[in-house]
């Protein structure tokens, strides 16, 4: 029973496993490399390593309110999924293209690196993508920039060291978390998927 295997829990344990259900509640992915480390991802996430050892505890607790949680120790992601549509995030039409092309350079990077899971790019390199994929036609606004790219860090997709996120020069670290919102199928049909995107009137939306 949860209640019995929660109670055996130190104090500090309990605390950690409230703050680790609120964290997944709000940002759906928790990571096991440290995203607060300015130069690699190598340094390993406490937070991680205690939701990994305490795993079933935090399966069973999900359980109750019709969430699944699920990890993948290649990538080292843990994610939470809801079974109710409406408590996933709905994301516009733009975050929702700079979420496709972040993907999309994630692996082609990735090649290149040897499967590398850390991946860099810039706000600069992003919009550039965009234009030359034909997903905009010219560079987005910087409130369009800035909105977009939190709101994917908020989720812990990406994240960055400094700068403000509109700049172009901006480092943007694109996690491995990015390829569980947006499948292989996706990506191969990205072609039609931007093609959709440009002449559709209507907003094109994406859950996390």
């Amino acid at each position: 029973m949860f209640e019995t295997a929660f109670e055996k829990l130190t104090m500090t344990d309990q605390e950690k496993f409230r703050r680790i259900v609120n964290m997944l509640l709000a940002q759906t992915f928790l990571l096991q490399a440290d995203t607060t480390s300015e130069e690699t991802l190598r340094r390993s996430n406490p937070d991680y390593l205690f939701a990994e050892r305490n795993f079933e505890l935090l399966t069973e607790y999900f359980a109750f309110s019709g969430f699944t949680l699920e990890k993948d120790i290649n990538y080292g992601v843990i994610t939470l999924h809801s079974s109710y549509d409406f408590n996933r995030k709905k994301l516009d039409k733009y975050t929702t293209q700079m979420l496709f092309t972040l993907r999309l350079i994630y692996d082609e990077e990735r090649e290149k690196l040897s499967l590398s899971k850390e991946i860099f790019t810039t706000t600069g390199d992003i919009t550039h993508k965009m234009i030359t994929l034909g997903i905009l036609s010219k560079k987005p606004s910087n409130i369009q920039l800035h909105d977009a790219l939190r709101t994917l860090a908020g989720f812990n997709l990406i994240t960055k060291n400094s700068g403000d996120w509109e700049d172009a020069d901006t480092a943007i670290r694109i996690l491995p978390s990015i390829l569980f919102v947006i499948s292989n199928e996706q990506i191969n049909s990205m072609t039609n998927m931007i093609d959709d995107i440009n002449s559709a009137d209507t907003q094109e939306e994406t859950e996390v």
